[in-house]
Order: C-alpha cells, then structure tokens, then sequence
C-alpha cells in the first residue's frame, strides 16, 4: 500500500542523489496553474498510457502529488495492479507544498526555461531587439534568422524571412545554412528561452560568426508593432559533407570542454539489463523523420531542442540515466552538454546508429492495462443513444464547448463521479472521445461507479459530425471552474493579447531568482 509522506521528506529525496519519480496527477490546467518545480506531469486522465514510458523501473520510488481529492491514492491502486511497488502519496497535496513555504510555478516545461534564463545571465548571452533587427535587414545588412522551434510550430507563426532549424540541427547544419563569417546569425523561438539555448549552444561550439537571441522571439517582433508570416517550412536539406565535418569537429571540442561522456554498445547493453537498479532512458536526439526511417529498437524520439527545453515530456524519473543517440554525434554532444548543467546524468552513444538492426516506423510503448470495451461505428452508437443509453464527452472541454452530441454531457476522467445519478443510473453508456484509448482508461473508473454496459464511439464527435447527425454548441459549458484540462495561466499570448505577451516574458525573466530561492533545481552551469 502507498504511504503518505511529507512535504520536507520529499524535498530531501528530491536532492539525495537516488531515483525518484516526483508525479503531479492533476489535469494540464491544474498542473499549469502552479506545480513543484520538478514534478513532472502525469495527468490521470492519461496515467497508464503514460507511466512506462516515463517511469519504466517498476521499484523506482515514486511521489503521488494530486489536489487532495483522493486521486492519488486511486492512481496508486491502479499503478500497484501494474506492478510498481515503491508508491508514496504527498500528504496534503499541491496545497501542503505551498503552505510547507515553497512556490508553486505557473506554465509548462518550468525547469527547461527557467535554466535558459540562468544561461543568459551566467553566460552573458547577447540578444538583439525586433526594432533594431527589422533596422539591420532593411539597412541591407547580412543577417539571417534561424528558428528554433519544431516545423509545427514554426508554421503557425515566424518572423518573416526565417528559416526553420529546430534546436539541435544549428551545430550540426551551420556550414550549410551560413555561407559567410561576416553574416549575423540571430537565434528566434516563441519567446526567450530557446533562443537563448541555440544562440549559447552556436556560441559554446565557437562557429565564427556573431551570434545573437532575438529578445521575445516572435512575441518580442509582435510588440514592437511587427507582423509575422506563417507557412510551411522548407524542410531540411541533407547534410553535406564539409558541414558534417565541421560540425564534428565543433561538437568533438564541446565535448572535451564541457565534459560530456561517452559510452559504447557493451555499457549501454550492460545499463538496459541493470531494471532492478537504475532507470536507463535511451532517446533518439535527431529529428522525427529520420527517427522514423531507422532507429535503436528500445529507443524513443526526443528531438534534441526540445528535450532540453521540455525534459519532463520524455522523462519521468529524476536521477535517471540518459543516453542520447544520433547518426554522427553533434547533436546528442550538444544536447548532452546542456542536460548535464541541468544536472542529469548524461551520455551519447559513440558511433550510436552504426552496424545495428534498426526499426522504422515511431510507435510509442503501449498503456498498461487498458481494458477491452466495446468499439461501436456511428450507426450502432446512434441505435444506442436512440434506445435510451446515457452520453458522456470525454472530449477536451475546449473542443466540447464548440460542438458535441446534444445528448452527451461533459466528463473527465478524476471527477466522473460527480456526474449526475441519472448518467450513472443509465442501463448504457456510450463514450464520445476523440482517442479511444483514453476513453477505455475512463471506463476502468465507470465500472466502479455503474453497472451500466459502456461502449465507445470511434472517432467521438468529429465521426458523428462527419455522419451528419446533429451537434450543438455550448460556449459557456462546461464552466470555466470545472475546465481543469484547460491551461487559462497566460493562454493568449499568441491570440495578439499584448498584455499577456508582456506578463509571460517578465515572467520568464524572474524564473532565475525564483528558481534559486527554491533550491533544489540541480542546475550547475560548467565553468567555461
């Protein structure tokens, strides 16, 4: 059975040096409204889809933290039928963390952007203003701006002109992007964080030319009155050999300088059989696609850029060993030298893709114990719903606000008990969701609370819309109280609200002091 724990009894574990899985249960909105700074979040709407994948040590010790609404201790019942034997449950939840003294941080992704501010002023690196680099181009100046982000995102919004080159490709492909040492090569992102980690990282590998952050990214470029463009990126080019060789080369010195180690296929091997141990994370740093055409059986695609940024997307245990792969090194080098100031143990694999039988395709582990139900098509979930069965959208409230089922009331997975006695009294339930296995994960909970047969609609409402059967629209239902998969914190900073753009970058500028104040981040920046 879990044990309930304290505030500072966790706070010590959380600094001692051993594995520990700190797990914030809640919703996105609740987890995005204030959390501990290293948990990571595991809302339980989704928990056994993705507990193996960011905890797969069953023995490692694990820290519940929920609303103290007995959902921790639910999700310990579940994990416990799985097989993790080492649960714990934070007496008093996210409350007691905050009465206990310590800040509870707003947003995502809080330590990834929290040690780019540290980066920036430890490191001193430069950043230029939107103005003067709108100045620079018209003045016809040699400039070029490299985009940080994922294609997806550079797509919905860039600065004009910008070429797409996510995180970890600006080592690896500066020979070909920057044909000259006299051209300015400014860093973007959405805001200020990874484009301060790609201009440092550009700077660290000592490419020869100057090298700044755009201040604000792109909300930076809105404020100072500038428009931004959208469209598709460009896609990436292959490689040349003179920019794979250079690029080598600055990685190789980044290595020596900072420390980064390296380990083979024997160690790697050796590490993967030690689960009654330690946690050994093996991620794929190279991007998507090329994950996708081959890759290390056993391995996960963790695109370099936004591994730092967002470490807690792909790791769940503190104190995990990481080991990074890529086709030539520059771009797990690079991505290594940064998680280790983080303060993760962290590797690459030398020669890492060579002479191995690899797999294609980008499937994810699989949930634990998701239970069969019955998947109905869109004329039986019809016949059900016109024979009297009870409807429940399991749907994101933003997209049930905008159409669903008129019959289908609202449901998330932590409060389906609170649903009306009338729903659970129903002799059926059809689920309407828009991932099936979610919807199955919901029904584990159902089956505790009605006798009811459940079934699932595949596809939920965008199948019964695309059948022409009727929706309707609800703008103020549910209520924004009960939304807790809704992160309101900031939310339109990229709707043109320039308030909010404002209020998120001097938030992210104060993370710094309030991260030291907090004192556990691990972070320790190499003396260069």
């Amino acid at each position: 059975m879990a044990q309930f724990v304290e505030v500072e009894t966790v706070r010590e574990w959380l600094a001692d040096g051993d594995e520990i899985a700190f797990l914030d249960l809640r919703e996105e909105g609740q987890y995005g409204s204030g959390h501990p700074l290293l948990a990571v979040n595991i809302p339980y709407s989704r928990l056994e889809m993705e507990i193996t994948r960011l905890v797969p040590r069953r023995c490692c010790r694990a820290v519940l933290l929920d609303e103290e609404d007995g959902i921790a201790a639910r999700a310990a019942r579940r994990l416990e039928g799985y097989g993790y034997d080492n649960l714990h449950i934070l007496s008093g939840g996210a409350a007691a963390w905050a009465a206990g003294g310590y800040r509870l941080f707003p947003s995502t992704n809080v330590p990834g952007k929290g040690f780019a501010e540290i980066v920036e002023h430890e490191c001193a690196t430069p950043a230029i203003t939107a103005g003067e680099l709108d100045r620079l181009r018209h003045a016809g100046e040699r400039v070029i701006v490299l985009d940080s982000r994922p294609a997806e995102e550079f797509e919905r919004f860039h600065v004009p002109g910008a070429l797409n080159c996510p995180g970890a490709e600006l080592v690896h492909r500066f020979t070909d992007l920057v044909g000259s040492p006299e051209t300015l090569v400014v860093v973007s992102c959405a805001g200020r964080t990874r484009g301060i980690i790609g201009a440092q990282s550009l700077i660290n590998a000592e490419v020869p030319n100057r090298v700044v952050s755009l201040s604000g990214g792109t909300q930076g470029w809105r404020l100072a009155g500038l428009e931004l463009e959208g469209g598709p990126a460009t896609g990436l080019a292959p490689l040349s050999d003179e920019a794979d060789a250079a690029a080598r080369r600055r990685a190789e010195a980044v290595a020596a300088r900072f420390g980064v180690g390296r380990i083979g296929r024997t160690t790697l091997d050796a590490w993967l059989a030690e689960t009654d141990r330690r946690t050994t994370h093996v991620l794929d740093v190279r991007t998507p696609e090329e994950f996708a055409s081959g890759h290390l059986p056993g391995s996960v695609s963790a695109p370099g850029g936004q591994l730092v940024q967002a470490i807690d997307r792909w790791v769940g245990t503190r104190g995990a060993r990481l080991v990074l792969v890529d086709d030539t090194g520059t771009r797990a080098i690079m991505t290594a030298h940064w998680l280790k100031q983080m303060g993760w143990d962290a590797q690459f694999l030398e020669r890492g893709l060579e002479g191995r039988a690899l797999e294609t395709g980008n499937r994810s582990p699989g949930a634990a114990g998701v239970p069969v139900v019955p998947v109905l098509e869109v004329k039986e979930a019809a016949r059900w719903l016109n024979g009297g069965a009870a409807a429940i959208s399991l749907e994101p409230s933003a997209a049930y606000r905008r159409a669903h089922p008129a019959a289908a009331i609202w449901g998330i997975r932590p409060r389906l008990d609170r649903l009306p006695a009338g729903v659970l009294q129903a002799e059926r339930l059809l689920l309407f969701a828009d991932d099936t296995q979610r919807a199955q994960l919901a029904a584990i909970d159902l089956s505790e609370l009605t006798s009811a047969d459940i079934a699932i609609l595949a596809g939920g409402t965008e199948t019964w819309q695309n059948a022409a059967l009727p929706v309707v629209a609800s703008p103020e239902h549910p209520a924004d109280a009960e939304r807790i998969d809704f992160l309101f914190w900031n939310h339109d900073r990229h709707a043109g609200n320039e308030d909010s753009m404002r209020a998120y970058l001097r938030w992210e500028t104060e993370l710094p002091a309030q991260i030291s104040a907090d004192g556990i981040s691990g972070f320790e920046l190499a003396s260069r």
